[in-house]
């Protein structure tokens, strides 16, 4: 059991660090949360006097990991919110699934062999997808763009998780027009502000983009409303 138990908390852990990396955390830090507390359940219920069948924990993986994985694939694919809960789902469920097939390996027959070693490739081969396409590709540019609206609404404008920090890492070389919807969020940021001087470097590079006949008005109006928001709050709490 302490092999699961160290399993669930260590990718509990990993997935909470990562979490702090997204422009979504809640997403991610929720999913390790939640690995953390079956790591708990698993040593509470091994230190019981009845304690639970062996096969439990590695159905217990395979049944989390399976559902991380949709979730995680719909957060990553379709609403790109976040790329960590696929990729540390996939792994759980390789290890839960390849863990439960190889404790009836001598049980099964030929075919079922076969069988489970196609899945075993199919799983490792899809974990190997995940992993690329969220820990290597990562974050796509217009993600950080909506967690940026996102923290001027919350009055949260300077700082690591600021929304200056997250419009300076939505970059997506494929997309120029983010790059363009990024540079004027950031010279309208440093306008309400009052840093001339970063809004200037900003306006150029917006210049190189297109300049703000590239930009959708809904946009500009979004950002210029969230500061004035920002204003009013802050002119009401003084």
């Amino acid at each position: 059991m302490l092999f699961w138990v160290s399993l669930f908390a260590v990718m509990g852990i990993a997935v909470h660090y990562y979490s702090q990396h997204q422009p979504f955390p809640e997403i991610s830090a929720r999913f390790g949360w939640l690995l953390l507390t079956f790591a708990a359940l698993i040593l509470l219920s091994d230190t019981a006097p009845r304690g639970v069948g062996e096969s439990i924990p590695p159905l217990l993986a395979t049944a989390v990991g399976g559902l991380g994985v949709i979730y995680g694939v719909i957060q990553m694919s379709l609403t790109d919110r976040d790329v960590i809960v696929a990729p540390f789902s996939g792994l759980l469920l390789c290890i839960g699934a390849i863990n439960m097939m190889v404790g009836r390996w001598d049980e099964m027959g030929q075919p079922e062999q076969i069988g489970s070693f196609i899945v075993a490739s199919i799983l490792v081969a899809l974990e190997i997808y995940l992993a690329f396409r969220g820990l290597v590709v990562g974050i796509k540019g217009v993600s950080w763009s909506k967690s940026g609206l996102r923290q001027i609404h919350r009055g949260l404008i300077h700082g690591p998780r600021g929304a200056i920090s997250h419009f300076e890492r939505s970059w997506d070389m494929e997309d120029p027009w983010i790059n363009a919807m990024s540079h004027a969020a950031l010279v309208l940021i440093h306008r309400h502000t009052g840093d001339s001087e970063a809004e200037r470097e900003h306006l150029a590079e917006l210049e190189r983009e297109g300049g703000w006949d590239s930009i959708d008005g809904s946009w500009t109006e979004a950002i210029e409303e969230a500061l004035r928001n920002v204003g009013s709050t802050t002119s009401r709490h003084d």
